[in-house]
């Protein structure tokens, strides 16, 4: 299994989460999606519930008492939910060993912003120093297209 590094570019960081964890919930993947900001967070989960207006994705904010219920939970610290798949934002990290149990990885950095590219950077060593498997994503014309490969085979 492959961490998926998405280089976003022309899309937003929450229209690429949303997309990518719509398409995680139809293969009945439960998801957690940690950040490190809790006030960006709250943002996140206040922006799934109202877009789009007519699209509904089941997912709550860590804290609360049905944390292991949610299928997609939002939060800062270990999975909590279940999940076989993880969505870092916000420059978070993988736990040691935690990319190696799950289904998928995804791991979303704006590219305007340096500090986030850097970042993602020194995440991408690490996996691959680690033996994990990395597949490196850009936006290209508002289509993503795989630019790099690295580490174990993917599959």
């Amino acid at each position: 299994m492959p961490v998926l590094f998405y280089h976003i570019t022309q899309s937003s960081v929450q229209d690429t989460a949303r997309a990518l964890l719509e398409r995680a919930l139809q293969a009945g993947w439960r998801v957690m999606l940690r950040g490190t900001d809790p006030d960006a967070l709250d943002r996140l989960d206040q922006w799934l519930w109202l877009h789009p207006e007519d699209g509904f994705l089941p997912h709550g904010l860590a804290g609360g008492p049905q944390d292991a219920d949610q299928p997609v939970l939002l939060g800062q610290g270990a999975i909590a939910n279940g999940a076989r798949a993880l969505m870092l934002v916000d420059g978070a990290d993988p736990l040691p060993g935690e990319a190696a149990g799950l289904e998928r990885v995804w791991v979303l950095f704006d590219g305007q912003d340096e500090g986030a590219v850097n970042r993602a950077r020194g995440l991408w060593k690490a996996v691959v120093a680690e033996g994990q498997a990395a597949q490196y994503w850009s936006e290209e014309g508002g289509r993503w297209a795989k630019k790099a490969e690295s580490g174990a085979p993917a599959g």
